[in-house]
């Protein structure tokens, strides 16, 4: 089993996320942390045949209805073509390279403690892990998660 190491950003982040829970849910709303070990972290497929070996682990809400805080995994090598989608999402990258290809742009990679804010609506881009190891990242969003393919647009510039 391959172990992600968490640094400082990861650990501010779950507890923001505990935090986050707590004052979702009305049940346990400043009564108690909820910590979640990254071992305690239970991945599932995000959709096997359409993007095969990526994975989430759901901390809070349900990202294929509506808001959500999840990790996700993409395996070494994996890319997105261009797509878009459409709620804004918040990044964090925990490990590996992530790299985004914005339509019209050069794209950009985002290395362990990084943040990304990505727009929803029309804000077209590719996404991709770099091949050196897979990567995982935190994501938080008031939506659901989708990703509508575009068809016709010519690759980022680099």
């Amino acid at each position: 089993m391959q172990k992600v190491l968490l640094g400082y950003p990861v650990l501010f982040l779950l507890t923001a996320c505990a935090q986050n829970v707590r004052s979702s849910s009305p049940e346990t709303a400043g009564q108690r942390p909820i910590p979640i070990s990254a071992d305690d972290l239970t991945w599932t497929d995000l959709d096997p045949a359409g993007a095969p070996g990526v994975k989430i682990a759901t901390l809070w809400g349900n990202a294929g209805t509506t808001g959500f805080g999840a990790f996700f995994k993409l395996p070494a090598g994996f890319a997105v073509p261009m797509h878009t989608h459409t709620h804004p999402m918040k990044v964090v990258i925990v490990s590996g390279t992530y790299i985004q290809g914005p339509a019209g742009a050069a794209e950009f990679r985002l290395g362990p403690g990084s943040y990304l804010m990505q727009p929803g609506g029309d804000y077209r881009h590719t996404t991709g892990c770099d091949q050196a190891s897979d990567c995982v990242f935190f994501v938080e969003s008031e939506g659901a998660f989708d990703l509508h393919a575009v068809t016709g647009t010519a690759p980022p510039s680099n």
